[in-house]
């Protein structure tokens, strides 16, 4: 284990705390699988204590001035990009992207932050007309307590995408960090108390699925659900806010996104185009462009090309500036893209590149290339969620 010294417990109405059970769960780094260090593990009892912070400070939260929550997300905006290095670095260590990627996360939730704050004064209704002296009008309130479950693939961005948008909107809210990835959002709810976040409006509980998220997914004084995620546990969440309180839910699940090249493109560029489509975070992102559709007559070229380039990549160590590949999040992750890999070659697709670990340690995967896949294969039809090119 390191001697890690960030934050490792639950932030209860600005309070950061243990877990009611006293448990911990290990976080991972994905390089060597080594404990970074040990979090408090949040269920029932926790997220219970959490939105009960949150449902007293909404109303007041709610009554904020536009320019008052302006005002905050501008100031952890500031914060945050104050300390982009040691936020991006963390961010690296716990989930594994390179620093260089991990960078740009902080900056775009640096920005993301900054437009939301934009919005305050602009959430407005609506004058309709009608007959007679009389005036019709609609007004936009805040939904209340809002649950947020978050992936690991993109831990700060995640965050940044659901709490700016509902801290702008006079929501309060209660987030769930995924557990393979809880270390940035900890940190950035340090620096949202030292914002000046009044107490309760963002409750931080990392924690696992089964417990934590259903605790979120069937609480009957959440208003709604933002949930990100795979399309499996999607399902459960919808499933468990019908059953409980007819809570409002925002799904954002898996996909298999396709990526079609005809016979003008540029063969070079297109290449250059799948690659970033594909590989981008370790090719775990739900809008990879996992399937590639190439015609027919420049197919052989395009994946030659492909097979080369990626043959090429960088994979490595994540603090060094020349890798662009690190490690898969975890071990689970890990061995199931090998399992989909070992399918592939099963099943008849041609492995032209990559196909086995990389290094002696570690989540490393080297960047893999299939050609001659057909649509019947287990490895087309579902969703892979690592650097696996298809063709």
């Amino acid at each position: 284990m390191t001697d890690f010294k960030g934050q490792t417990k639950l932030l209860i109405n600005n309070e950061w705390v243990d877990a009611v059970s006293g448990k911990t769960f290990p976080t991972i780094n994905p390089t060597d699988g080594s404990v970074i260090a040990y979090v408090a593990e949040a269920d029932k009892a926790d997220v219970d204590k959490a939105v009960k912070a949150a449902r007293a400070a909404f109303q007041k939260w709610r009554n904020s001035t536009p320019r008052e929550r302006a005002l905050l997300l501008n100031k952890f905006a500031d914060l945050l990009e104050k300390h982009t290095q040691e936020v991006a670095e963390l961010e690296s260590l716990d989930n594994g992207k390179p620093v260089s990627a991990a960078l740009f996360d902080v900056g775009f939730s640096v920005e993301t932050f900054r437009y939301y704050a934009g919005w305050t004064d602009k959430i407005t209704g609506q004058t309709i007309p009608v007959g007679g002296d009389y005036i019709s009008y609609t007004t936009l309130e805040p939904v209340g307590v809002v649950g947020q479950i978050i992936p690991w693939n993109f831990p700060l961005l995640m965050w940044a995408w659901k709490i700016a948008p509902a801290l702008a909107a006079g929501n309060t809210i209660v987030i769930k960090l995924a557990e393979q990835t809880p270390l940035s959002g900890l940190r950035a709810g340090e620096l949202l108390i030292e914002a000046g976040l009044p107490a309760g409006v963002v409750n931080i509980v990392p924690g696992y699925g089964p417990t934590a998220g259903a605790a979120i997914s069937l609480h009957p004084d959440i208003d709604k659900v933002a949930f990100t995620g795979s399309t499996v546990v999607g399902r459960q969440v919808q499933k468990a806010s019908a059953e409980s309180n007819l809570k409002n839910v925002t799904l954002e699940l898996g996909g298999k996104s396709p990526l079609v090249i005809f016979n003008d493109a540029d063969i070079d560029k297109a290449v250059e185009i799948a690659q970033v489509g594909l590989f981008l975070n370790q090719g775990q992102c739900c809008c990879a462009s996992s399937r590639l559709f190439v015609q027919e007559d420049i197919y052989d070229e395009f994946i030659k090309r492909a097979a080369a380039k990626s043959a090429s990549r960088v994979v490595g160590d994540p603090k060094d500036p020349k890798t662009e590949q690190g490690p898969q999040v975890s071990e689970l992750q890990f061995n199931r893209i090998m399992g989909y890999i070992k399918s592939g070659k099963e099943q008849g697709a041609k492995l032209l590149t990559g196909g086995e670990r990389w290094g002696d340690k570690g989540y490393f995967i080297k960047p893999t290339v299939f050609a001659d896949v057909t649509d019947e294969m287990t490895i087309a039809q579902e969703e892979i969620f690592g650097p696996v090119i298809l063709s």
